[in-house]
């Protein structure tokens, strides 16, 4: 890792969590730089944008926007070779939230009230993490864990158990001058410029205005994987994974010469590979 002090923003509607929160990761990770804090979801969002922190600690339960919801607009931030994603913890006084998504997966979590030995884990954890975005061509042993946006799904399902997740099942998309019902499933990927995104089967290729961030909430994450902010593929049609000279993922899908770029936030996915 480099040298720079890792930055933080931490989002709690409770000021006393907070400030517990704030005590507890001084006494087991003094040298973190808690950069911001918000009362709220929205405020977490606006803070991510303006500090571009490494890290951000969301309460999973907070006024305008929840945790997740937080973390999902976060997640698609734009993101470059200055800065990534950053690395999610939420905060939770109800353990049912702890799912086993959280041991696989690229978020962590810390019970309310924070215990020290807990707290040392999941700093432990965020050190690795970030140590890995660090060295790109490291050789990981680890499974690939699971995507942000399945385990963000998988938290808003045991937030609001009586509501069944609804999938998109068909996309109506313009092919030359027709509208054509596309199964979900034929998709291969999508991917987005400013104003369209494209639409790419095995046979077809068709644009709708419908962008990424919303089509990561309304397809199912099992199926599609966010690797880039602009792009979802669909993991059953990833035919293998390659580098370009600089060192960038790329992925090829199945039945097409045509070659889909990684970007930094998202190489865990394949860190097996």
């Amino acid at each position: 890792m480099s040298n720079a002090p890792i930055r933080a923003v931490l989002a709690d509607d409770e000021r006393l969590m907070r400030e517990q929160l704030r005590a507890r990761l001084t006494e087991v990770w003094p040298e973190l730089d808690i950069v911001a804090e918000g009362k709220n979801g929205l405020e977490a969002v606006e803070l991510v944008k303006e500090h571009r922190p490494d890290l951000v600690f969301l309460d999973i339960r907070m006024p305008g926007l929840t945790g997740v919801e937080a973390a999902r607009q976060i997640a698609q931030l734009p993101d470059d070779d200055d800065w990534l994603v950053p690395e999610i913890v939420f905060i939770t006084a109800y353990d049912q939230y702890a799912v086993e998504a959280f041991e696989q997966g690229v978020a962590d979590y810390v019970l309310k009230p924070a215990e020290r030995d807990r707290l040392q884990l999941t700093v432990a954890r965020i050190k690795k993490r970030l140590a890995q975005r660090d060295a790109p061509s490291a050789d990981f042993s680890d499974s690939a864990p699971v995507p942000l946006q399945q385990l963000l799904h998988q938290l808003s399902a045991g937030m609001n158990p009586a509501a069944k997740p609804q999938y998109l099942q068909w996309i109506q998309a313009t092919v030359g001058q027709a509208i054509q019902m596309i199964p979900v499933e034929d998709v291969l990927f999508f991917i987005s410029d400013e104003k369209y995104t494209r639409v790419q089967t095995a046979k077809v290729e068709a644009l709708i205005r419908k962008p990424i961030k919303e089509l990561v909430d309304e397809l199912d994450p099992q199926l599609f994987w966010q690797i880039h902010r602009s792009t979802l593929v669909n993991a059953r049609a990833i035919d293998g994974i390659t580098r370009d000279f600089r060192g960038r993922q790329l992925v090829g899908v199945k039945g097409l010469t045509e070659k889909l770029e990684v970007s930094r936030s998202y190489t865990h996915l394949f860190k097996g590979m």
